[in-house]
């Protein structure tokens, strides 16, 4: 088996050589000061990740998907950014899917050796119909994960675009993949569990990936969720809060809209905004292909300088 010991994942943090000596508060502010370093270490990587959202935004708009796939804690992360984005953003289950080695199972129990088997990964992507409109970003602390290295083979083999997400600056991955992201935090508080430092860092990236894309989308306007899905009653409220925050209107006349829209926030503001109806507003929301600041470009005054 390959060793481990050169991969900044596994090596061992000697500020906290001795932690288990320390008292309760000690250890958390140790813990802390590691967490405090995540979120500069993912902006080295902006780069990296710009070039990797103009690439799912590419797929999205052939019609393609984004496909995550890891194992453990980097696979579990990646199905729980897949499951929020249909309520958030109102995409389609298929659009953004989230694999894990081991299957559902593994979501909450380890299936041990399932993350060693490189054919499963491939056999789990290739289920999928994966093709050259879809795009795969293969997820792995250590960069090494033969699941993921599968998954990443296939893809490629199939036109797929792919990309990398690791912790690990030589990441093994890389060579599989067009795009690297690598953020490279060091070692952890404990050595080599990568839930911690290494989870922090992905869950990081995965919500600028998701989020860019969706902006980039047209599913946000101004910084409001604009294709939220309202099936509970926090979400309706909040969809009817958003309609008012857009449109500046009251929250009775909020609900109005709301109701009128069916219940569609692109519908409802632009409704309000150009005082029209909800089949002129579909129109022009159709007519800017989903964005609503451009269906509001032309608003009967020719200017685009009233744009809230």
């Amino acid at each position: 088996m390959e060793a481990i010991e050169h991969l900044a994942t596994e090596s061992r943090d000697k500020e906290t050589q001795y932690i288990d000596r320390l008292p309760t508060e000690e250890i958390l502010s140790s813990i802390n000061k590691h967490d405090e370093t995540v979120a500069s270490k993912v902006k080295e990587e902006i780069p990296s990740i710009t070039l990797a959202v103009d690439a799912i935004v590419e797929s999205f708009r052939r019609g393609g998907r984004l496909f995550y796939v890891g194992a453990g804690t980097s696979g579990r992360l990646g199905i729980l950014d897949a499951a929020e984005c249909p309520p958030t953003y109102g995409t389609e289950d298929e659009m953004i899917q989230g694999l894990i080695a081991g299957g559902y199972t593994a979501i909450l129990h380890a299936v041990e050796g399932a993350e060693d088997d490189e054919n499963l990964g491939r056999a789990d992507l290739k289920a999928k119909g994966i093709g050259s409109d879809d795009i795969v970003v293969g997820i792995a602390a250590s960069g090494r994960t033969p699941y993921v290295i599968g998954a990443l083979k296939e893809a490629r083999e199939c036109g797929a675009r792919t990309v990398s997400l690791t912790c690990n600056k030589m990441s093994l991955m890389n060579k599989f993949t067009e795009i690297h992201i690598n953020v490279e935090v060091g070692p952890e508080v404990i050595m080599g569990s990568t839930r911690m430092k290494a989870g922090t860092a992905q869950k990081l990236v995965l919500n600028m990936l998701t989020t860019a894309s969706m902006i980039k989308m047209g599913k946000v306007y101004e910084n409001l969720m604009v294709d939220v899905q309202p099936t509970n009653l926090k979400l309706i409220d909040r969809a009817k809060r958003i309609i008012a925050m857009a449109t500046d209107c009251t929250r009775e006349e909020a609900e109005a809209l709301f109701e009128q829209s069916g219940g569609s926030l692109k519908a409802a503001i632009i409704m309000h905004k150009c005082s029209c109806s909800k089949e002129a507003a579909e129109q022009k929301l159709a007519a800017a292909k989903g964005f609503v600041y451009e269906a509001l470009r032309d608003r009967g005054t020719g200017s685009s300088s009233h744009i809230r």
